[in-house]
């Protein structure tokens, strides 16, 4: 006989679990998966395109101080290095060569240029011809007055007679030895010396005021003359071409007994006790540079020296302002044309600011906007920057401590408002 297993059977007094409960926890990890692809749905269709996060440099705006300054690469320039020309066109003889240290005053060329010392013949020639005529005039002007004092005196003698005579008529008219008529005629002789002694006066006065005018001119002449002369012979002393100062010769730009022309260009000195750095600044620094703003120089061994600007320039060239900075107190030994130092300008300091680093997203925008990078999407916003530096940019208002902001590469996003980042 077989048994059964109705001896192992229990009873239960349990109730039987709902069919609902069963699928509850796995229906809750579905919907957290849908959600969150969802998400990530939403938020790569909320973004109008899709970038790679390689192509772009992302900053952190933080808050701190903020050095205006400019670091640039300079290079040595010769404070004071002029270029000697010809006068007058003539034969060079050159008596030093290029890289030659010369002293002030020393021969450095000499041009033969026989038009130039022919002329400075000629005018001397000229001004010994009027300075004789000068002398001439002058004594002429002598003889003038002397003439002219001799008829004065001379007309003085006649009407001293005259006066006599009249005296010796009265005498006898009132003694009634002489008749009427004759005093009248020796009053007439006395009226008549007196009309020649005043005109004899006034031609003297003229004769010597027209004799010295004569001589004036002819002086003046002569002293013209001697003005052309002494301008002529500066130029041909000018032919001799000497060192300003002490120095070393540059560039030779005319070779050895070779015919030149005016105004042609010979040498060069360069001035080896002053030296000035020479720097490029941008566009965007250059209304911040004002003459005399102190600066730091390093030379190779990089040891500062202090220094100042000397000269902006004032135009722009290919975005870029040239800049002259001077030594304030001494310059390193030993430099050298074109040699390379580096420069540093302080502006101005600004204490606990709002700043990210400065890149390309300034210029592309104004500095008006920028892209807010948060999770794998950049958002555009608006912001308001201020005064910037070489390497960072004031943020005024739109961001805040610990934002991240596309400084590199937001050119690819164009006007988009929402782009993701792979």
């Amino acid at each position: 006989m077989i048994r059964d297993t109705s001896a192992q059977d229990q009873v239960s007094t349990q109730r039987p679990q709902p069919v609902w409960r069963r699928w509850l926890w796995p229906a809750v990890a579905t919907a957290a998966v849908v959600i969150g692809i969802g998400y990530v749905i939403s938020n790569w269709l909320g973004a109008s395109r899709s970038f790679d996060g390689d192509r772009l440099r992302v900053a952190e705006v933080s808050r701190g101080d903020l050095v205006r300054d400019i670091a640039a690469d300079g290079r040595v320039i010769a404070a004071n290095s002029p270029v000697l020309y010809a006068i007058s066109s003539g034969t060079v003889t050159l008596k030093v060569v290029a890289g030659d240290v010369v002293k002030q005053g020393q021969e450095l060329a000499v041009i033969d240029s026989p038009e130039l010392r022919s002329k400075l013949a000629q005018e001397q020639a000229t001004l010994a011809g009027l300075e004789a005529e000068a002398s001439r005039a002058a004594l002429d002007a002598v003889l003038a007055r002397a003439t002219g004092a001799k008829l004065s005196d001379q007309a003085g003698l006649l009407r001293t007679a005259a006066q006599r005579d009249l005296d010796r008529y009265q005498r006898g008219y009132d003694g009634g030895a002489v008749p009427q008529v004759d005093l009248a005629k020796a009053q007439d002789e006395l009226k008549k010396a007196d009309i020649e002694l005043q005109h004899a006066h006034q031609d003297a006065s003229l004769q010597s005021q027209g004799a010295t005018l004569d001589a004036r001119n002819k002086r003046l002449l002569a002293d013209r003359q001697e003005a052309v002369v002494a301008e002529v012979k500066r130029q041909v002393d000018a032919l001799t071409l000497r060192a300003p100062f002490d120095g070393q010769v540059g560039q030779v730009q005319a070779t050895q007994h070779t015919q030149v022309a005016t105004n042609a260009p010979i040498l060069g000195v360069v001035d080896l006790s002053r030296f000035e750095i020479e720097i490029k600044v941008p566009e965007s620094f250059a209304r911040d540079l004002a003459i005399g703003m102190p600066a730091q120089l390093t030379s190779g061994s990089g040891q500062p020296f202090p220094g100042e600007i000397a000269a902006v320039s004032p135009e722009v060239v290919n975005g870029e302002v040239v800049a002259r900075l001077r030594f304030s107190d001494k310059q390193p030994p030993g430099l050298r044309q074109s040699q390379r130092m580096s420069a540093r300008i302080l502006l101005d300091t600004r204490n606990n600011v709002l700043k990210v680093e400065r890149g390309p997203f300034i210029e592309q925008s104004g500095g008006r906007y920028a892209y807010v990078v948060s999770g794998g999407t950049a958002v555009r916003r608006p912001i308001q920057t201020g005064v910037s530096s070489l390497g960072e940019v004031e943020i005024v208002s739109g961001l805040q401590p610990g934002e991240k902001i596309v400084v590199s590469g937001a050119d690819l996003f164009g006007d988009n408002e929402r782009v993701s980042i792979n």
